[in-house]
């Protein structure tokens, strides 16, 4: 199945301009064929096609309905980005795929990158919901201040994941709670959260966990800590 991805669709009744040529001009679809539609907050269209202009197709909907997450609880994952900014393209598509809410680039004390184009890690995250045939886009902030995001993200369980062998750690597979509303976890940059950062964590009540007996590249990390909390729910259920 090919969805397309429009997100005031049941307002404007029209595909955008991407979406139209990639219907229109690369799969051909013509007047009257059906499509389906989704608009990244939840919901799937079933819609007919009433032109063929590549800028301006519009639509008909026959039928609409919820396409709910395979989870049932609300996923955060902060993480440093990589210096190498494929491979932090490379973890936004693969958590859009697995299965996450919200995603924050976190700017910490050894985070080697400072800057990142939100709108393209936007764009990898909307094909890769597409090709996983989700319906709910993650939310993406822009670079945030570790300080900022330890102050001000509420959720029934936090986490922060840490290399630092001289700063006791739990595991995070054991306290994590499948039955908790929202998770987050922060997972740090390639050369781990300084001590300064790890102990403002933890004295705002996250709990310090390590991912395993292996070290992780950042975004192994990420992809680790958010299969835990799926496969964990998954046992639970």
């Amino acid at each position: 199945m090919i969805q397309f991805y429009a997100p005031d669709i049941n307002e404007t009744l029209t595909l955008p301009e991407s979406e139209a040529q990639h219907c229109i001009k690369v799969l051909r679809t013509r007047i009257g064929d059906s499509i389906e539609v989704i608009d990244g907050k939840g919901m799937r269209y079933t819609c007919r096609l009433l032109d063929d202009k590549p800028r301006h197709a519009s639509v008909e909907i026959i039928e609409r309905f919820p396409v709910l997450p395979v989870w049932r609880y609300h996923i955060t994952v902060a993480i440093a980005p990589t210096k190498n900014i494929d491979r932090m393209e490379w973890v936004v598509e693969k958590l859009t795929e697995i299965g996450v809410n919200r995603i924050i680039p976190v700017k910490c004390r050894h985070s080697e990158r400072k800057e990142i184009k939100i709108e393209r890690l936007e764009r990898i995250a909307i094909s890769a919901m597409k090709q996983s045939l989700k319906a709910t886009l993650p939310e993406i902030w822009p670079m945030t201040p570790i300080d900022k995001v330890i102050s001000e993200l509420n959720a029934t369980q936090r986490f922060v994941a840490y290399c630092d062998p001289t700063i006791p750690r739990l595991s995070l597979a054991k306290e994590y709670n499948p039955q908790s509303e929202s998770v987050v976890i922060l997972i740090g940059p390639e050369g781990d959260f300084a001590p300064e950062e790890i102990k403002a964590a933890i004295d705002s009540g996250y709990c310090p966990v390590t991912l395993g007996d292996n070290r992780l590249r950042t975004e192994t990390a990420a992809l680790v800590a958010c299969d835990t909390f799926h496969i964990i729910s998954q046992l639970t259920q």
